[in-house]
């Protein structure tokens, strides 16, 4: 079984500049753990088959001029119905009026009600957005995460192999540290995966010889990022002599994290390869790819046309 995250609901508060009509005792103990809202429509005349009372509710326009149309004991019984069932809060939208009848069943059964002045699907939107990062399902995976123009890139491979000196390397060109040694791999949605640090080790790296360095204090602010999206995977290996290594790069190969394909390479390393150059050009290899464009397949049809420009000359010949 997989375990549940959750994420206190003072912190979603915080962050999204949520007004507190009403937080009860235990506001501060109150955990979210899914990233499923509801709007309760059917609710409001009375269907709970299938209500999921873990989730967030929030009410915007419509459902607020619908009650108005109601008289105040069945807006109170409306209210009553929806809070007894434990919910973690009601978010009122829009700034739209907050009946009295809410507000009482609210403290009754001791439920946060808030408000905001955002729309009803901008907040949704953000809120799913953050829910899915805050509780999404994660795995923890060894390597050096950074992000090398705007990619996403996983260097991973066995211990000692210079993951970490490459990355020093990628930093003081300009590129980003994610994160070292440990990376959390977290499933935000069905095809996007985003990494991140620990907090423990967040912004720290161990170079063997040097020992753990800060690179936020070494390289400055620019040098490190809080979380990126997961483009591309390589992993590092020690060449071996007699291997056969792909030339062209015609074949592309992925990987599969939290069910979701990613890119992966491997990239042979000997004395003399320049690791930080090749990530970089890997990098944007892979944004060309993502655009459209592959090298590879272009400079094996540049052969083959070639090739048959030459059969035909030589057949006229």
């Amino acid at each position: 079984m997989e375990p549940r995250y959750s994420v206190k609901l003072s912190l979603l508060v915080e962050e999204f500049g949520l007004k507190k009509v009403y937080t009860p005792p235990d506001f501060e103990d109150v955990r979210i753990v899914t990233p499923d809202l509801n709007r309760p429509g059917m609710q409001l005349v009375g269907f709970f088959s299938h209500f999921d009372n873990e989730r967030i509710q929030l009410m915007g326009t419509v459902e607020i001029m619908y009650l108005k149309t109601l008289p105040s004991t069945e807006r109170r019984k409306i209210f009553a119905e929806l809070m007894k069932r434990h919910i973690p809060a009601l978010i009122i939208c829009h700034d739209m009026q907050i009946y009295p009848e809410c507000l009482e069943m609210a403290e009754m059964y001791q439920v946060s009600l808030l408000a905001t002045e955002l729309d009803t699907s901008v907040l949704e939107a953000e809120l799913i957005t953050t829910l899915n990062i805050y509780l999404g399902p994660r795995i923890t995976r060894h390597g050096t995460m950074l992000e090398v123009y705007g990619e996403g890139i996983l260097i991973t491979g066995e211990s000692g192999v210079g993951k970490s000196e490459t990355a020093i390397e990628l930093v003081k060109r300009g590129h980003r540290l994610i994160a070292d040694d440990a990376v959390e791999i977290k499933k935000i949605s069905y095809k996007t995966l985003f990494a991140e640090s620990p907090p423990l080790i967040q912004h720290y790296i161990e170079l063997r010889g040097i020992g753990v360095v800060d690179v936020m204090r070494l390289f400055g602010m620019g040098a490190i990022k809080s979380r990126q999206e997961l483009d591309l995977i390589i992993n590092i290996e020690t060449w071996q002599d007699g291997m056969m290594y792909d030339r062209l790069g015609l074949e592309n190969q992925y990987t599969t994290l939290l069910g979701v394909q990613v890119p992966i390479m491997k990239i042979p390393v000997k004395p003399g390869r320049n690791l930080a150059v090749i990530i970089e050009v890997a990098a944007m290899n892979n944004r060309q790819k993502k655009l459209g464009y592959n090298s590879a397949q272009e400079f094996t049809e540049r052969i083959n046309r070639h090739f048959a420009e030459s059969m035909k000359e030589g057949g006229n010949g």
